[in-house]
């Protein structure tokens, strides 16, 4: 029988709709809504006919609102729970205003200390594309001639290169990438497509995403795999134009694996970015969103040259040329 992870997102009554759309994007369609307006709502309704109001409903009077999501505890359970708590981390850090109330994240099945022991049973060496070997620290591998060893740790921050949004951006990497392209990674993550991309060839690479803690870690992963020709930015490439300044243009290959909104949101900001020629790879695009990603690409100038899809997820290479 499978086991689950219980993850509850607590936040205000105000913030649901918008969290739980964001939970659709990273393709978690699933899950249940514990709100105390809606008890209130309950009571305001002049048109209801009742006269018992069962437990479950009574309890909602006094409930913390909060959502709840379960994954399978296994590989892609923990990716998916790495995403989502990347989310919230960003939801906690733009609150000043309070919107999104006492935002946290708590596990109901597994405790947090224990996560990073859970990987260790699931999180194995595996294969990607041609020549790519992804290996936690842990594992030791025998690498063929010609193999690749990528070696990064699960952490807080979402890419092990399990979830299909990150592998075929790997495997797309392989195709593309030549010896001494610069590479751009938009919303790095843990920097697996950034060390995937100088593994094949590319002679310097620059990182940006707006978690602090994400920029970090993926310094430390990109260094740790013998990698020292990278830059790395934290901030909002839509919303900062200094930042996009200090980015700068001239890449050969950029990468942008992030969700739907995000990608349209940045579609008349990438022409910025690339040389001539240069090739642009989009990733985290569930099934319902690709034709409208695909349409914001293309008003902005860009052609699909090849298309990935995974189980609902959609990876596309694209051109200006």
């Amino acid at each position: 029988m499978d086991n689950f992870i219980q993850i509850d997102i607590y936040t205000s009554s105000e913030a649901i709709d918008g969290i739980t759309g964001a939970l659709v994007e990273r393709g978690i369609t699933g899950f249940v809504i514990q709100d105390s307006a809606d008890f209130e709502d309950f009571l305001a309704d002049k048109n209801a006919n009742w006269d018992y109001v069962d437990d479950s409903l009574m309890g909602l009077k006094t409930v913390e609102p909060h959502v709840t999501v379960y994954v399978h505890d296994n590989a892609q359970g923990l990716e998916m729970l790495a995403s989502i708590k990347e989310l919230v981390n960003g939801y906690s850090q733009s609150n000043a205003d309070g919107f999104y109330g006492n935002i946290r994240l708590e596990l109901a099945n597994v405790k947090e200390e224990d996560w990073a022991n859970n990987w260790k049973q699931y999180y194995k060496p595996f294969r990607v594309g041609k020549s790519l070997i992804v290996k936690p620290s842990w594992e030791n591998v025998e690498a063929g001639e010609n193999d690749k060893i990528l070696e990064i740790d699960p952490a807080s921050t979402f890419g092990t290169g399990q979830h299909y949004t990150t592998k075929m951006v790997m495997e797309t990497l392989e195709d593309v990438v030549k010896s001494g392209d610069r590479v751009l990674d938009l919303g790095c993550g843990s920097g697996i497509l950034t060390i995937a991309a100088m593994l094949f060839g590319a002679k310097e690479a620059t990182i940006c995403d707006i978690f602090e803690n994400a920029v970090k870690t993926a310094s430390e992963n990109i260094e740790s795999n013998g990698f020292t020709n990278f830059k790395a930015h934290c901030g909002n490439i839509i919303e900062d134009k200094k930042l996009r300044a200090e980015i700068g243009g001239g890449y050969d290959v950029i990468c942008a694996n992030i969700v739907a909104d995000v990608i349209i949101a940045m579609s008349p900001l990438f022409e910025s970015f690339p040389k001539p020629g240069g090739k642009l790879i989009v990733s985290g695009i569930i099934d319902e969103r690709v034709e409208e990603v695909k349409s914001a690409l293309s008003q902005n100038g860009w052609k699909a040259l090849s298309e990935k899809n995974e189980d609902g997820w959609n990876c596309i290479l694209l051109s200006r040329d």
